[in-house]
């Protein structure tokens, strides 16, 4: 039976085959003005955001970084880090129309038809390091999350000219060279916070060794009290950069509470946060904090992450200069490639995955 706005899709393969197999994502779904929301999206009471406690009042921190060399600025970025996992920064060194340029261009690929976003799905694409998706991971989940993405990692700039959709392609690389400035700044201060004071070519790599790009695209949704963009989790990186659009919905879950925290648009800002990778160098100093993002019944929303990342082959752990003073790890040695297996074999746990590297 064909979908309808009314009755869209009675059994869970017409959807499979409609959102995934053809390529069509939630922005087909939107697009088809459903009256209901599929069941196949409705998350449990308990993951809902209009069941959970929103503090109106409170706001991640919002640090200038036009002078990053002034001590003061150091200080709050690991101050940030430490408390909430998350702050934003403005007047930083990655020029506005970059940011613009990137927005633009994820409009563009995912107004792409179907049949041509879908030569990047899991099932056609040339290369695991491109991937067009939906949700999270649809075979491990119990409902869906109300997403479309394009995930590009970052090997070198002959094969990103040779497999990245034209689309977005420049835009995203130019996006990637002018953050890295940024990303070294943000760095430095944080490891000299942890009286690491000199970062080699080694820790570098386990840094920041290895980049993925996602452009996500949150199309408006019927029921959005139903389901989420994205579910409660926190992320396996370094460091997160997030350039966000305007229209907002990102939430921050308050450090040991049962509070969220909304991180409110600021043009020009990026928001970055601390991942997993950082929290288990870093022995627990730096924090990453769960967050997640609501659907939304009357816009479109976008959002261009920069995941800042060790490299796949390489083991994270507590940093031996905080540990040879007697600190006692709190975390094991792993091979970060594992890590983040068993973070995408699972659908979004909130902060379960670091389980995985506690002693």
């Amino acid at each position: 039976m064909a979908p309808t706005r009314a009755e869209p899709f009675s059994d869970s393969s017409a959807l499979i085959d409609f959102v995934i197999n053809q390529g069509n994502g939630v922005k087909g779904l939107s697009e088809m003005g459903l009256n209901a929301l599929p069941r196949q999206y409705i998350q449990p009471l308990e993951e809902r955001m209009c069941m959970i406690n929103i503090k109106a009042q409170e706001s991640i921190p919002i640090i200038d970084m036009s002078n990053p060399d002034d001590p003061e600025v150091a200080k709050l970025i690991c101050e940030a880090a430490s408390k909430w996992g998350f702050f934003q920064i403005i007047n930083h060194d990655v020029p506005i129309e970059v940011l613009e340029n990137v927005k633009d261009a994820t409009y563009k690929f995912f107004g792409l038809p179907a049949e041509v976003k879908n030569k990047y799905s899991k099932e056609h694409s040339s290369s695991n390091n491109v991937r067009f998706g939906t949700s999270f991971t649809p075979q491990a989940e119990k409902a869906l999350e109300w997403k479309d993405y394009l995930s590009l990692f970052y090997v070198s700039e002959e094969e990103a000219s040779a497999l990245w959709p034209l689309a977005c392609r420049e835009q995203v690389l130019d996006y990637m060279r002018k953050s890295e400035v940024v990303i070294k700044q943000l760095l430095k201060m944080l490891m000299k916070g942890l009286n690491v004071n000199e970062i080699d070519e080694t820790k570098e790599s386990r840094l920041m060794g290895s980049m993925r790009t996602n452009l996500n695209y949150y199309p408006k949704c019927p029921n959005p009290e139903l389901t989420v963009g994205v579910g409660r989790h926190s992320d396996v990186s370094t460091l997160t950069i997030l350039l966000q659009d305007e229209i907002g919905g990102l939430f921050v879950r308050e450090n040991n509470g049962d509070n969220w925290i909304h991180v409110p648009p600021i043009k020009g800002s990026l928001v970055i946060n601390v991942g997993d990778a950082l929290q288990i160098m870093s022995n627990g100093k730096y924090k990453s904090v769960e967050h997640r993002v609501v659907a939304n019944g009357y816009n479109n929303r976008i959002s261009v992450p920069i995941f800042v990342n060790p490299r796949p082959s390489d083991m994270i752990g507590p940093l031996p200069e905080l540990i040879k003073d007697g600190e006692k790890p709190i975390y094991k040695q792993v091979l970060y490639s594992d890590y983040v297996k068993h973070f995408f074999r699972k659908g979004h746990d909130g902060k379960k995955t670091i389980e995985f590297a506690e002693l």
